[in-house]
């Protein structure tokens, strides 16, 4: 049996490295460097589009249960994101071109791994090959429509970056390090922080500047552009991604009426990115309305946001909890297009596809980890065909079943998830 896996984002090179690992030959074939999406730019494996935070650390919370499932299972992209971390308070963040480079070479050097640089756009019938398509949100062209062919169904929706500014071009006379609640290091993050009267003509110019595209569109609610959610109401960045709590201007003493953190983007501190400010606002806007931003009058800009298409295929209606399309289990999909949300949900998805693309070379049952896991419910989110409006889905404690009795704190109820899940995988994995 061949396999082949199609693209060499976080799905692909996790799905490629099970296969490999488990003793098999498998062909990856990548577009790049012969071509680029529109927001790639690096010809390394696993970039990172968006920002470079994998989430939050701590076992106790759903992205960092995940991110631990997936190290137990032997994943490339977690145990490589903490070689190439960079501090980031409780999260997980890395030098994002550190850490793809370190990918791209791991999988060049594994000898089970054969690399294919050329566009992928039509889908080989050969029954002798199990393929898994990993191509990512952003799958367009020839493929496309081989995959909208073969699914029928195709949804899609929009996603954002943020801008990232230099450190050293930051006012540190007015901004301020700190992590909120003292929690990590105190350089982790730089904080710009608002009084009333700021804040209240920082939304006025956000919500009045031109954006990019005209048309209106749906995002993911994870990456909803600033400008977009300051229009839902003047109040609305102030208690999402501008909330002030947890931190106290040295300047002041006091807690600041709204806060724009700035988190590291690379292990050396040079460059910061804006925290939630994703966004489709024109270039130019961009610098007028964020150079407002106490602390970034003078900010220097080495990238600016960006807004892409980001597709999906209705999942419940067309794949089962292993990954595998219904109508052909030699076909599996992994990553966003899928419907899961995130970078480490992505790669995790890769991890089972290639599992149980080596179990289906094997004549075995599928791997399907239970639903008492993160990676088993997310899974079964993308499965569950009683689903009437799918959407994408990142990791969450709501999507796992509750402990009984109910335990009403709900950091020790956190935990005791965690620990049923790991408990759990453990049993499948020793």
């Amino acid at each position: 049996m061949k396999f082949t896996v199609v693209g060499a984002g976080l799905a692909g090179v996790e799905a490629s490295w099970q296969i490999a690992n488990a003793g098999y030959k498998v062909r990856l074939i990548e577009m790049k460097p012969v071509r680029f999406s529109p927001a790639h730019k690096s010809e390394y494996f696993a970039e990172l589009v968006c920002s470079n935070s994998l989430k939050a650390s701590r076992i106790e919370s759903a992205a960092g249960l995940l991110k631990e499932e997936m190290h137990r299972l032997g994943s490339l992209t977690v145990d490589t994101a903490r070689e190439y971390s960079v501090p980031a308070g409780g999260a997980l963040a890395v030098d994002r071109t550190l850490f793809s480079k370190a990918i791209t070479e791991k999988i060049n050097n594994h000898p089970n791994i054969e690399i294919e640089n050329r566009v992928y756009d039509k889908i080989e019938k050969d029954e002798d090959e199990i393929l898994i398509i990993a191509t990512g949100p952003l799958t367009d062209g020839g493929l496309f429509d081989e995959i909208k062919k073969l699914c029928g169904d195709y949804l899609s929706f929009y996603d954002a970056a943020a801008p990232i500014v230099t450190a050293e071009s930051v006012d540190m006379q007015k901004a301020f390090s700190a992590s909120r609640y003292d929690r990590g290091g105190e350089d982790d993050y730089i904080n710009c922080p608002f009084n009333k009267e700021q804040y209240e003509a920082f939304i006025e110019e956000l919500i009045n500047a031109e954006g990019a595209v005209v048309h209106d569109f749906d995002v993911y609610e994870g990456c909803m552009p600033i400008e977009k959610l300051a229009k839902r109401g003047k109040d609305a960045p102030r208690f999402g991604p501008m909330k002030p709590v947890g931190l106290v201007d040295p300047n002041t003493g006091h807690r600041p009426w709204a806060c724009v953190q700035l988190r590291r983007e690379n292990s050396k501190g040079t460059m910061f990115n804006l925290v939630g400010f994703q966004t489709n606002l024109k270039f130019g806007e961009q610098k007028r309305v964020f150079s407002m931003i106490p602390g970034l009058e003078n900010a220097e800009f080495v990238r600016y946001g960006v807004m892409h298409r980001n597709s999906f295929i209705n999942s419940p209606k067309l794949l089962s909890s292993d990954y595998s399309l219904k109508a052909n289990d030699r076909i599996f999909f992994a990553g966003q297009i899928t419907g899961v949300e995130g970078y480490m949900e992505s790669a995790a998805s890769g991890i089972m596809a290639g599992i149980n693309a080596v179990r289906k070379a094997q004549g075995k049952e599928s791997l399907v980890l239970s639903e008492n896991t993160m990676i088993g419910a997310l899974a079964g989110y993308i499965s569950d065909e009683s689903v009437s409006y799918f959407q994408p889905m990142g990791a969450n404690f709501g999507i796992l079943p509750p402990i009984e009795p109910k335990i009403r704190d709900k950091k020790e109820r956190y935990a005791a998830l965690a620990m049923r899940s790991l408990n759990e995988l453990n049993e499948i994995i020793k």
